[in-house]
């Protein structure tokens, strides 16, 4: 290591008011991230929840609702960032973002699961969703990068808050495949069952992000 790099580092220590700048700037950072996810998010649920409804598309309702519970994630992230000065309110406002999200998270995927379900067995036939196909690629491109920068904020934060709030990013670029899938394959080949079918994919997944942030675990490189 040079010593260039070594002085820097050893100021950094004696310095405390640069490290809180620091995090000043990323708690900054995170909430033009939260506002953008709630804003991209109230889009996305508004154009997937109609395009859904008149397709009678289980699995682009379900991504509506998914981006309906996006923008709930998103206002109890603002919430809890603005707490971040507080040691001990951003302690309770991490607790209460998990819950709230895999609350969230627990009641969509018994939604889907009873929908999907419910589609199968009736043998409801999905109209083609031009708009669902645009919804889903758009999705594609967007979470990703969403997910990397709200990941560094919370690498850099220590929130296990923001790494779930990143992870549900990922978690709606999973669906956005699936969605995406399912719409084509009933476009292309009249493959009616590949929509509800879609859906049922996404119940463990949904599942499983519910219940490990209601546990208060998160995938989070270096949080702690």
């Amino acid at each position: 290591m040079n010593p260039p790099l070594i002085r820097a580092m050893d100021m950094s220590h004696l310095n405390p008011e640069s490290g809180a700048a620091e995090r000043s700037r990323l708690v900054e950072r995170g909430q033009r991230l939260e506002y953008f996810t709630i804003f991209w998010n109230s889009l996305e649920a508004l154009a997937a929840l109609i395009s859904g409804f008149i397709a009678g598309s289980v699995a682009l309702v379900a991504f509506g609702l998914d981006s309906l519970i996006e923008v709930t994630s998103g206002a109890a992230l603002l919430w809890r960032l603005h707490q971040d000065a507080n040691t001990l309110r951003r302690e309770r406002a991490e607790k209460l973002t998990l819950r709230i999200v895999g609350s969230c998270f627990l009641m969509l995927s018994a939604y889907i699961g009873y929908d999907s379900l419910n589609s199968l067995l009736r043998r409801e036939v999905p109209a083609r969703s031009l708009p669902g196909i645009v919804i889903a690629v758009a999705s594609l491109i967007a979470m990703p990068l969403m997910s990397r920068a709200k990941r560094r904020v919370g690498v850099g934060l220590g929130s296990v808050a923001m790494a779930a709030d990143a992870r549900q990013a990922d978690f709606c670029t999973y669906l956005s495949g699936i969605l995406l899938g399912g719409l084509v394959l009933n476009a292309l080949f009249g493959l009616w069952w590949a929509d509800p079918l879609a859906g049922l994919v996404m119940v463990p997944i949904i599942a499983k992000e519910g219940i490990a942030a209601w546990l208060g675990k998160s995938c989070c490189d270096n949080c702690q």
